[in-house]
């Protein structure tokens, strides 16, 4: 019996995680515009998957597929993205699992807090290093901090509030 829960889980997380992945692939091929700009929603992916998935998931979904989303349509910061993407989504995922136990969604909340730090700071240090000017990065430096709200914000929205990690729970039956 034992044995069919743990296949059952293993089915479940890794069907979550390739899907998951795929939509973060998907998110970060285009972005929306804005003035002066481009606005990405794959951290809306990201912390969704980091909230729900244990952090060998969440860095797979939001490490991995963002360097995929990257080698595929723009490959310049592809190791960017990877490093930044796959921290900042081990970290929510180890607050949301294992800090404040007793209290999930505000462990969530710190989590996504510091991991849109990570992203603005990542991005930042990643873009100044591989164009050689810091000017660049800070030009940047908005866009980026827009990004990480939106989707510190709506991935909260949409695991709590939604129900999101609710669903995930049950279908592992927690």
């Amino acid at each position: 019996m034992q044995a069919k829960i743990d296949k059952k889980r293993s089915v479940v997380w890794l069907c979550t995680t390739a899907m998951l992945m795929a939509l973060n692939v998907a998110m970060s091929s285009f972005g929306v515009p804005v003035p002066g700009g481009h606005l990405y929603l794959n951290d809306i992916v990201i912390c969704v998957a980091a909230i729900i998935l244990d952090p060998l998931g969440a860095f797979m979904v939001g490490g991995v597929g963002a360097f995929l989303g990257d080698f595929f349509f723009y490959p310049t910061p592809m190791f960017v993205s990877l490093a930044t993407h796959g921290l900042q989504a081990i970290v929510i995922s180890v607050f949301s699992h294992y800090v404040l136990k007793k209290r999930p969604a505000l462990a969530s909340g710190i989590g996504v807090s510091v991991g849109a730090v990570i992203m603005v700071v990542g991005y930042s240090l990643g873009r100044a290093f591989i164009y050689s000017t810091p000017e660049y990065a800070v030009m940047k430096l908005p866009y980026q901090i827009l990004q990480a709200v939106v989707g510190a914000v709506i991935g909260m929205l949409l695991c709590w509030k939604c129900g999101i990690r609710k669903l995930y729970n049950k279908g592992l039956n927690k």
